[in-house]
């Protein structure tokens, strides 16, 4: 006789971090990467999720990548797995580069045309990808790409 496995997926809340500043522009999502996150120490890229409720509120960070010095791989269904449990109404995407300049990589640019899409299709939008560095930040957003 086969066996049935039944599963539960149970969120956990990790840890928690004081932020008191709200996220309604790119700079304001850098501040959060720089100050709460510290991407800037990183030396290896990261990806991290906000997950945003109905009104742009924080309902959590997840940390959806880890790479090394120069690549990452993500993927959509990692990104809204983590998305769909925070019962996300959209989602902001932080990634760091170590290499100090934030200019999005072709990479980069496909995969978050990707995420947008798949976004579109579950009815999470993807708001921006933000790109950190020493050098400053890229908004995706602001560059047309979303």
């Amino acid at each position: 006789m086969k066996a049935i496995n039944f599963y539960k997926l149970i969120l956990v809340k990790e840890k928690e971090a004081p932020y008191g500043y709200g996220l309604t522009s790119p700079n304001e999502v850098a501040k959060l990467a720089i100050d709460v996150l510290k991407m800037g120490q990183f030396a290896e890229e990261y990806m991290y999720l906000v997950a945003l409720s109905t009104k742009n509120r924080i309902n959590g960070l997840a940390e959806i990548g880890h790479g090394i010095l120069n690549n990452m791989l993500v993927h959509p269904r990692e990104v809204y797995k983590y998305a769909i449990s925070m019962n996300a109404a959209s989602i902001i995407l932080i990634h760091n580069h170590p290499s100090g300049n934030p200019t999005p990589s072709i990479e980069d640019i496909e995969i978050t045309r990707r995420l947008k899409e798949a976004g579109d299709l579950l009815g999470i939008q993807l708001l921006d990808h933000v790109i950190v560095a020493d050098g400053g930040f890229v908004s995706m957003k602001e560059r047309g790409i979303i």
